[in-house]
């Protein structure tokens, strides 16, 4: 789970930093661009609540 929560950890360093420095300077692709980073982050921390929801419903059998 360890793994799973530093990956989480790193994607959002890297989403901040993204964000901090601006690397593109067309605004409409800068927002694209955050939508389908904010989507892989939201997506990510499912998986993750999935996977805790999966290992609680196994020590409940």
């Amino acid at each position: 789970m360890k793994k799973q929560l530093y990956f989480y950890a790193g994607l959002i360093i890297l989403f901040v930093a993204y964000n901090f420095y601006k690397p593109v300077k067309d605004e409409r692709l800068d927002a694209i661009i955050n939508i389908l980073f904010a989507s892989v982050l939201f997506l990510y921390i499912a998986y993750i609540a999935y996977l805790v929801l999966k290992r609680i419903g196994k020590k409940d059998k």
